[in-house]
């Protein structure tokens, strides 16, 4: 398409919330990690390869028997205080500005795990209330 030369009225959103389709046999409990797999679909978040994650699921979605596509969840994007990983995998204040990976839909560590973890968003902070990853 070429540029234009005229005005337009772009259709814009705040993209505080996304609505997906939840892939099949899955439950996406409230208060836990979203992520999205190659096709699109969300899961829970877990140790898992080609994923990422996309926020924190707002209601739970439960999709258990159901096919890929059956129902949809809304996820909050934003920043949250999520559980921190433990050993050589911490999260410390010295990642700040790292992208952080997803272990499991409450946890975040500092690695891939060598490459069994998607990443799940950028870590913005470190504190008594968690490790904050902004999605």
């Amino acid at each position: 398409m070429p540029a234009t030369t005229a005005e337009r009225n772009t259709p814009r959103r705040d993209a505080t919330h996304v609505d997906l389709p939840v892939a099949g046999n899955v439950r996406l409990l409230a208060g836990t990690i979203a992520m999205v797999n190659a096709s699109g679909f969300a899961e829970p978040g877990a140790t898992a390869t080609a994923r990422r994650g996309v926020g924190v699921v707002e209601v739970t979605a439960d999709n258990v028997g159901g096919a890929a596509g059956a129902i949809s969840v809304r996820v909050r994007r934003g920043c949250f205080a999520l559980d921190n990983s433990a050993a050589a995998d911490l999260v410390t204040r010295g990642d700040i500005g790292a992208i952080v990976h997803i272990v499991d839909n409450q946890t975040v560590a500092r690695t891939d795990g060598t490459g069994t973890r998607s990443p799940a968003g950028v870590l913005r902070d470190v504190n008594e209330r968690g490790v904050w990853v902004q999605f």
